[in-house]
Protein backbone atom coordinates (compact mmCIF):
# COMPACT_ATOMS: atom_id res chain seq x y z
CA UNK A 1 0.00 0.00 0.00
CA UNK A 2 1.67 3.40 -0.96
CA UNK A 3 0.28 6.62 0.38
CA UNK A 4 -0.27 9.81 -1.57
CA UNK A 5 -0.50 13.18 -0.82
CA UNK A 6 -2.68 14.48 -4.00
CA UNK A 7 -5.65 16.82 -5.75
CA UNK A 8 -8.22 15.53 -8.04
CA UNK A 9 -6.53 18.03 -10.64
CA UNK A 10 -4.15 16.26 -12.70
CA UNK A 11 -0.75 18.60 -12.62
CA UNK A 12 1.21 16.17 -14.31
CA UNK A 13 4.74 18.19 -15.51
CA UNK A 14 3.07 21.59 -15.11
CA UNK A 15 5.70 23.61 -12.78
CA UNK A 16 3.26 26.42 -12.36
CA UNK A 17 0.54 24.59 -10.89
CA UNK A 18 -1.35 25.43 -7.28
CA UNK A 19 -1.11 22.42 -5.86
CA UNK A 20 -0.84 23.36 -2.28
CA UNK A 21 -1.77 27.09 -2.80
CA UNK A 22 -5.30 28.66 -2.08
CA UNK A 23 -6.07 30.50 -5.72
CA UNK A 24 -7.62 33.22 -3.78
CA UNK A 25 -7.82 34.05 -0.03
CA UNK A 26 -9.82 36.56 1.87
CA UNK A 27 -9.08 37.17 5.47
CA UNK A 28 -10.83 39.47 8.28
CA UNK A 29 -7.93 40.68 10.70
CA UNK A 30 -8.76 41.09 14.28
CA UNK A 31 -5.68 42.02 15.95
CA UNK A 32 -4.97 44.80 13.80
CA UNK A 33 -8.66 45.46 12.24
CA UNK A 34 -8.80 45.23 8.58
CA UNK A 35 -8.65 42.84 5.77
CA UNK A 36 -5.87 40.86 3.82
CA UNK A 37 -6.61 39.83 0.33
CA UNK A 38 -3.94 37.05 -0.65
CA UNK A 39 -4.06 35.10 -4.48
CA UNK A 40 -1.94 32.87 -6.06
CA UNK A 41 0.27 33.14 -9.10
CA UNK A 42 2.33 30.76 -9.81
CA UNK A 43 3.63 27.58 -7.57
CA UNK A 44 4.52 28.69 -4.00
CA UNK A 45 4.12 32.44 -4.13
CA UNK A 46 1.71 34.32 -3.92
CA UNK A 47 0.70 38.31 -3.52
CA UNK A 48 -1.34 39.23 -0.71
CA UNK A 49 -2.54 43.30 0.36
CA UNK A 50 -4.09 44.30 3.27
CA UNK A 51 -5.47 47.24 4.84
CA UNK A 52 -5.41 47.93 8.79
CA UNK A 53 -4.02 49.65 11.78
CA UNK A 54 -0.21 49.46 11.59
CA UNK A 55 2.92 50.56 13.72
CA UNK A 56 6.06 51.74 11.90
CA UNK A 57 9.38 52.92 13.96
CA UNK A 58 12.47 53.25 12.75
CA UNK A 59 16.00 55.61 13.38
CA UNK A 60 13.63 58.74 12.54
CA UNK A 61 10.77 57.73 15.25
CA UNK A 62 7.56 55.93 15.21
CA UNK A 63 3.57 56.29 13.39
CA UNK A 64 1.06 54.53 14.06
CA UNK A 65 -2.40 54.57 12.31
CA UNK A 66 -3.84 53.30 8.50
CA UNK A 67 -1.02 51.05 6.67
CA UNK A 68 -1.15 48.96 3.66
CA UNK A 69 0.84 45.84 3.53
CA UNK A 70 1.86 44.59 0.30
CA UNK A 71 3.67 40.83 0.12
CA UNK A 72 4.93 38.67 -2.56
CA UNK A 73 5.56 35.05 -0.60
CA UNK A 74 7.29 32.13 -1.51
CA UNK A 75 6.16 29.60 0.43
CA UNK A 76 9.22 26.60 1.06
CA UNK A 77 7.92 24.44 3.26
CA UNK A 78 4.35 22.65 2.19
CA UNK A 79 5.82 19.42 1.06
CA UNK A 80 8.00 18.92 4.13
CA UNK A 81 4.15 19.84 6.23
CA UNK A 82 2.23 16.87 4.15
CA UNK A 83 4.73 14.32 4.89
CA UNK A 84 4.54 15.14 8.55
CA UNK A 85 0.63 15.13 8.11
CA UNK A 86 0.16 18.54 8.88
CA UNK A 87 -2.05 20.59 7.39
CA UNK A 88 -1.43 22.98 4.40
CA UNK A 89 -4.76 24.61 3.65
CA UNK A 90 -5.00 27.96 3.89
CA UNK A 91 -2.07 28.25 2.58
CA UNK A 92 -0.43 26.97 6.26
CA UNK A 93 3.47 27.40 5.68
CA UNK A 94 6.17 29.02 6.36
CA UNK A 95 7.81 31.90 3.71
CA UNK A 96 10.22 34.18 2.78
CA UNK A 97 8.61 37.62 1.04
CA UNK A 98 9.02 40.88 -0.61
CA UNK A 99 7.92 43.52 1.69
CA UNK A 100 6.25 46.96 1.00
CA UNK A 101 4.04 48.93 3.58
CA UNK A 102 2.85 52.66 3.37
CA UNK A 103 1.79 54.34 6.41
CA UNK A 104 -0.93 57.21 5.21
CA UNK A 105 -0.11 60.69 7.04
CA UNK A 106 -4.12 61.21 6.37
CA UNK A 107 -5.42 58.39 9.19
CA UNK A 108 -2.32 58.64 11.22
CA UNK A 109 -3.37 58.21 14.92
CA UNK A 110 -0.25 59.20 16.27
CA UNK A 111 3.50 60.00 15.69
CA UNK A 112 6.79 61.24 17.40
CA UNK A 113 8.55 61.69 13.94
CA UNK A 114 9.60 65.71 12.99
CA UNK A 115 8.30 67.01 10.34
CA UNK A 116 4.95 68.58 8.57
CA UNK A 117 1.84 67.05 9.25
CA UNK A 118 1.36 65.76 5.76
CA UNK A 119 4.29 63.15 5.80
CA UNK A 120 4.27 59.55 4.32
CA UNK A 121 6.12 56.88 5.44
CA UNK A 122 6.93 53.88 2.98
CA UNK A 123 8.47 50.29 4.13
CA UNK A 124 10.59 48.22 1.65
CA UNK A 125 12.35 44.84 2.75
CA UNK A 126 12.48 41.57 3.28
CA UNK A 127 10.42 39.48 6.01
CA UNK A 128 10.34 35.75 6.77
CA UNK A 129 6.84 34.65 8.07
CA UNK A 130 4.52 31.63 9.30
CA UNK A 131 0.41 31.24 8.19
CA UNK A 132 -1.48 28.84 9.76
CA UNK A 133 -5.15 28.76 9.04
CA UNK A 134 -7.22 26.18 11.23
CA UNK A 135 -10.06 23.81 10.16
CA UNK A 136 -13.25 26.24 11.26
CA UNK A 137 -11.12 29.68 9.61
CA UNK A 138 -9.07 30.94 12.26
CA UNK A 139 -5.82 32.41 10.75
CA UNK A 140 -2.41 33.85 12.58
CA UNK A 141 0.24 35.29 10.63
CA UNK A 142 3.94 36.18 12.42
CA UNK A 143 6.13 38.43 10.03
CA UNK A 144 10.28 39.63 11.02
CA UNK A 145 12.39 41.40 8.86
CA UNK A 146 14.34 44.54 7.92
CA UNK A 147 14.17 47.18 5.79
CA UNK A 148 14.45 50.48 4.33
CA UNK A 149 11.87 53.17 5.63
CA UNK A 150 11.20 55.98 2.91
CA UNK A 151 10.08 59.66 4.28
CA UNK A 152 7.95 61.40 1.87
CA UNK A 153 8.44 65.14 3.46
CA UNK A 154 10.60 63.12 6.62
CA UNK A 155 14.13 61.90 6.84
CA UNK A 156 14.40 58.05 5.97
CA UNK A 157 16.09 55.26 7.74
CA UNK A 158 16.98 51.55 8.28
CA UNK A 159 14.07 49.44 10.94
CA UNK A 160 12.51 46.13 11.72
CA UNK A 161 9.58 44.84 10.71
CA UNK A 162 7.38 42.89 13.58
CA UNK A 163 3.47 41.84 12.23
CA UNK A 164 1.51 39.76 14.46
CA UNK A 165 -2.20 38.76 13.34
CA UNK A 166 -4.89 37.27 14.36
CA UNK A 167 -8.08 36.49 11.72
CA UNK A 168 -10.13 34.50 9.98
CA UNK A 169 -10.40 33.56 6.45
CA UNK A 170 -13.57 34.22 4.75
CA UNK A 171 -13.19 32.17 1.36
CA UNK A 172 -13.19 28.42 1.40
CA UNK A 173 -10.04 26.21 1.86
CA UNK A 174 -9.59 23.13 -0.45
CA UNK A 175 -9.13 20.17 1.35
CA UNK A 176 -5.58 18.74 2.45
CA UNK A 177 -6.64 15.24 3.41
CA UNK A 178 -4.11 12.02 1.88
CA UNK A 179 -5.38 9.98 -0.42
CA UNK A 180 -4.75 6.04 -0.78
CA UNK A 181 -3.63 4.37 -4.19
Amino acid sequence: MAFSFGQTENNYGDPFALVNLERHQFKFNFLSPGFTYEFAIAKNVTVSTSLGLGFATYQEGYAFGLVMNNRARYYYNFNRRLQNGKNVSGNSANYISAAQAIFFSQLRLATNIQGPSDFNVGFFGVVHGIQRTYPKGFNFTAEIGAGYYKGDGVFSGFGPLINLNFGWVATKRKSRKPTFD
